[in-house]
């Protein structure tokens, strides 16, 4: 039997995780000694050989061997770390609400990046913001940032088809418990006939969404007769001739909001927001670690929530109660004081049942985490993983104060999203040169 440890502690009894070691431990462990008792027997007799050579041509051979065979040996020992302890985590997600109120959740800023619409198509930037948006968590305290590094035009009228389709999703996928979030991934799948006059006409919306998107993009540019509103109007007359992929301001554009804009069945949405940040050809822009930073600065103006979700935009989230189960983690007082990040594993969909090209890549997505889970914790995968604000400032007795209080994770952001302070604020910090003379991107 194995023994199953509670790490949580809370003043109900209830556990908010679970973990315990892996039935293959004790093989693992055996496999490892034997195979490496073998491996240096077989160096050894390379070495032998090596020196018995008589001739040039079977010293040369005897080497290459000994080479070969001492490089893959080096890549088995560094890797057995990974199969020594691994272990299963188990979350409890429906005890969250017996240890803290749902009113007492904290805040969670959503960061997608993307870079080029014609690589990074716009609906699947789309499919990944809406389904975060749709998480089953207090709608007023999720904010979803779309660091566009590309400053298209094109993911931006994407994002304001996403917002207004916002508004019949969320409440489609509330009101019948949708679990898969992401409407492509959810339509690819057929679906119960209980809910068949709901699918089809939220079928039909997403697809003509889907064909306005798809049509801009190949055209290039955001034609005037899918420009609706003053609002919309302004914000594409930042897309001026002199506006260049490598050469043009900050823009940034508040899509939705959560005290003011509310679905069709009238219960505010989410926060939604698009960043692209200053580009200038004499500055260095560091790519999507830069693009992040800045994504870091910008959230910190403008909501400052202390948990942080990164995704890549072409992942989207397959579980509602995602958020949740990291907060199972992150509400635990004997983790949190030692806690950097949270990270889930990445499942790949739309391969074949046997995945004979091994595309799933799941030794470095799935098996070598949970070993590295047994040891410190499993590495930052680039998506996927929530981070507390608090671990980007240095780490638990060593905190590294920001350039503007404003920056701080302790910072209370007590002023509208939309108000001239913030957003001047925003647009300062975003600038390409903001960096310059601070300790970002180097501690």
């Amino acid at each position: 039997k194995f023994k199953c440890h509670t790490m949580s502690s809370n003043t109900h009894g209830l556990p908010l995780h679970t973990h315990k070691p892996s039935r293959r431990t004790t093989a693992n462990r055996i496999f490892a000694v034997v195979y490496g008792c073998a491996t240096l027997a077989l160096l050894s007799h390379h070495a032998l050989s090596l020196l018995n050579s008589t001739t040039l041509t079977s010293f040369f051979i005897t080497l290459t061997f000994l080479i070969s065979d001492s490089i893959l040996a080096f890549m088995f020992a560094t890797t057995q770390s990974f199969h020594m302890r691994p272990i299963y985590r188990k979350e409890f997600p429906e005890n969250l609400r017996r240890v803290v109120k749902e009113s007492d959740f904290p805040a969670l800023d959503v960061f997608i990046s993307t870079a080029d619409p014609h690589k990074e198509p716009p609906m699947n930037v789309v499919n990944t913001a809406l389904s975060v948006m749709a998480y089953d968590y207090p709608i007023q305290k999720v904010s979803v940032y779309v660091s566009d590094d590309g400053g298209s035009a094109l993911t931006l009228f994407a994002l304001m088809e996403a917002a207004k389709f916002a508004s019949h999703w969320l409440p489609f996928c509330r009101n019948n418990n949708i679990v898969e979030c992401s409407p492509e991934a959810y339509f690819a799948i057929d679906r119960d006939s209980h809910l068949s006059d709901q699918v089809e006409n939220i079928k039909v919306m997403y697809k003509r969404m889907k064909a306005r998107v798809k049509n801009v993009t190949e055209r290039g540019k955001v034609a005037h007769e899918y420009i609706t509103g003053e609002e919309e109007i302004q914000a594409f007359n930042k897309w001026t001739e002199e506006f260049t992929r490598q050469d043009h301001p900050t823009v940034i554009q508040v899509l939705l909001e959560s005290n003011k804009d509310k679905d069709i069945t009238g219960n505010l949405m989410p926060n939604l927001i698009y960043v692209s940040r200053e580009k200038s050809k004499t500055s260095t822009h560091h790519f999507k670690a830069g693009a992040l930073n800045v994504l870091l600065r910008v959230s910190a103006i403008m909501t400052n929530a202390p948990i942080i979700l990164t995704l890549d935009c072409d992942m989207h989230s397959n579980d509602p109660q995602t958020t949740r189960r990291a907060l199972c983690y992150i509400l635990d007082p004997e983790v949190r004081p030692k806690l950097g990040y949270v990270q889930f594993p990445q499942l790949f969909r739309g391969i074949n049942k046997n995945d004979i090209y091994a595309c799933e890549h799941k030794r470095l997505f799935q098996i070598d985490p949970m070993g590295m889970n047994g040891l410190s914790g499993s590495n930052h995968l680039g998506t996927g993983c929530f981070f507390t604000r608090r671990a980007f400032f240095g780490g638990p007795s060593n905190f590294l104060p920001p350039e503007i209080p404003q920056l701080s994770p302790n910072n209370l952001v007590d002023k509208h999203i939309w108000s001239s302070e913030v957003m001047e604020l925003a647009y300062c910090v975003a600038a390409c040169n903001y960096e310059n003379n601070t300790n970002w991107g180097l501690k």
